[in-house]
């Protein structure tokens, strides 16, 4: 077997000055925007956490949230292949994962079929159905992008969301479909029987699901999809169609979607209309969105960050919902990175060494705005109770502290923490802007 040297094997009728040949021994010259390799370290730490986790929490509550939260991530990662590498907004996403877990639902309800398979390959079948489905609506709804193809996914959406009362043979009517994950075969002796089994289940299905669409991403489709997204005129004149690269890229998100509703049948073992609706594609589209539509782990960020909202908050208040809104739309006007971007941003300042001066200025202006955001959240939960408590119930409990809500010293309390707060983060502002431009300035502020 003889071995190529790029430096000697010139092809006939080239000079060899002409070549261009990299080598990959030499760092600067790896090609590394298009590679097919993970950078493991990330993915195993992340792993190792996940494994780990259920040693420190230990409730089966618990384990529920954290599989809702791995659910989450492996949908808000599917819907980003669509709107952060491919630029497709859609409103309705949410009918590819939930006909996937219908299908899982059905499957579960096969007695003879489902005795004969393992529950771990349940939720490929979830992302065979949802990827038929987005073959389907995708072969006519990615010919453009755009304002058409938003109003064609909601319509679509919508469509489907409303035959889950009309076809009732698949979609159960307004009561759904339940089944039961235990009937099926054991896999190396596990039943499934307990929250921890399904949890790991999950968090395998989480890590696979992850890597593969990274691995998408890395692709010349994966990479195409940008292209298109950001001047598709320009990549159909480099000769790739850009209604073909969003087809693909369509059929692909679909597919992970119905693992995701697969996994979602796994772990509640009962699907209903909330699955299919726009407003379950309006959670997905904020979630991406919140945790940055730019960065591959931004959905990540998001899931976890909206998953805590929904579920711990929502044990604390019933205003969770205003609280998330109100945070899409800071992230949307603020921060459009979202909270990946957040974090991004300070890379610069790590590279030039000059992150540590950034230490102070942030506890002396953000910690004074967030105890003033607090104060506000009271004035606004003390407006709730007061205005819709029932007649006589003038007590409520807020950061750990019973007091009388139409009293006047809450209220003022309240008031005066949230003005003080708040003017101490305005006043502090100009310094942290001067420490901000000190450390992403090579060599001190110009």
């Amino acid at each position: 077997m003889t071995v190529s040297d790029p430096k000697h094997d010139v092809p006939e009728g080239a000079r060899e000055k002409d070549q261009i040949t990299t080598d990959p021994s030499n760092p600067s010259e790896r090609m590394r925007a298009g590679s097919m390799t993970l950078t493991l370290a990330p993915w195993v730490i992340a792993t190792v956490v996940l494994i780990f986790l259920p040693m420190f929490f230990t409730s089966n509550s618990t384990l529920t949230i954290m599989n809702q939260m791995s659910i989450t991530i492996v949908f808000a990662l599917a819907y980003n292949m669509l709107l952060g590498q491919g630029g497709m907004l859609s409103f309705g996403h949410a009918v590819y994962a939930g006909v996937g877990g219908f299908a899982c639902m059905h499957i579960m309800n096969m007695s003879d079929f489902f005795e004969t398979i393992p529950l771990v390959i349940l939720p490929v079948f979830g992302g065979l159905f949802g990827m038929g489905l987005a073959m389907i609506v995708g072969s006519f709804s990615t010919r453009s992008a755009g304002t058409v193809f938003a109003m064609i996914s909601l319509g679509v959406g919508e469509l489907i969301a409303a035959c889950s009362v009309i076809i009732v043979a698949f979609f159960g009517g307004e009561e759904g479909i339940s089944g039961d994950r235990t009937y099926a075969q054991p896999f190396f002796g596990v039943e499934f029987l307990q929250q921890i089994e399904v949890y790991y289940l999950t968090i395998a299905w989480l890590v696979i699901s992850a890597a593969l669409m990274y691995l998408w991403s890395r692709t010349p489709v994966g990479r195409m999809a940008n292209a298109v997204r950001d001047n598709p005129e320009r990549a159909q004149f480099l000769g790739y169609s850009a209604r073909w690269v969003r087809y693909y890229s369509f059929i692909a998100s679909g597919f992970f979607c119905g693992i995701a509703g697969g996994l979602f049948a796994i772990n509640y073992e009962i699907l209903t209309e909330e699955n299919l609706n726009t407003a379950s594609s309006g959670v997905i589209l904020l979630v991406t969105f919140l945790g940055g539509v730019g960065f591959f782990f931004g959905p990540i960020i998001g899931a976890i960050a909206f998953t805590l909202l929904q579920t711990v908050l929502s044990l604390s208040t019933e205003l969770w919902a205003f609280y998330a809104g109100t945070l899409f739309v800071a992230t949307v006007m603020f921060f459009p990175g979202g909270l990946a971007g957040l974090i991004m941003m300070h890379v610069p300042a790590f590279k030039l060494g000059k992150a540590s001066g950034l230490v102070m200025p942030y506890i002396k202006t953000l910690l004074p705005g967030a105890i003033g955001l607090l104060g506000l959240a009271a004035l606004v939960e003390m407006t709730f109770h007061f205005r819709h408590a029932a007649t006589g119930d003038v007590e409520m409990t807020l950061f750990w502290t019973t007091f009388n809500s139409h009293e006047i010293l809450p209220w003022i309390i309240a008031g005066a923490v949230t003005v003080i707060g708040l003017g101490i983060a305005k006043v502090t502002a100009p310094s942290l802007k001067e420490a901000w431009n000190e450390a992403n300035t090579a060599g001190g502020a110009s």
